[in-house]
């Protein structure tokens, strides 16, 4: 912007701040009335609840064991080949896991091990494990 000072002519290179201004306060305005009149989303934070929690029986093992003689026990409890299949789905009826594990005496044929994976199978036991002595010492 040019200026005539005293005949002559004289470049002023100073920045007009006065719109700037405006601007900044119109701005400022807005930004404090918005917070007032905006309503956000209603959170629904979680609360502890009044009711005593019960905790869950904790789940044991499943594990079936087949003897040298042919007896079979449940989590050492004597069952007989007719009672197998109920047996297990009693035991399994509660449970979200169903899992189990089948161990077998050094002597017993495979055959006999075969039956029980079949009987439990058929009980609707998702996933059976074998049990040897070495993994037998860790339950």
């Amino acid at each position: 912007m040019g200026m005539l000072v005293g005949g002559k002519r004289v470049i002023v290179s100073d920045m007009n701040v006065v719109p700037l201004i405006d601007i900044l306060l119109v701005l400022l305005v807005i930004f404090m009335i918005i917070p007032v009149y905006s309503t956000g989303l209603d959170a629904q934070i979680p609360q502890p609840s009044t009711e005593k929690t019960r905790t869950a029986p904790r789940e044991e093992v499943v594990v079936i064991q087949v003897l040298a003689d042919g007896t079979l026990r449940i989590n050492q409890e004597p069952v007989s080949w007719e009672r197998l299949g109920n047996r297990m789905e009693e035991v399994f009826k509660l449970r979200a896991t169903r899992v189990a594990f089948v161990r077998g005496d050094g002597t017993v044929e495979f055959g006999v091990v075969a039956k029980v994976i079949d009987v439990m199978q058929t009980s609707g036991i998702a996933s059976v494990g074998l049990l040897t002595p070495d993994l037998d010492k860790g339950l």
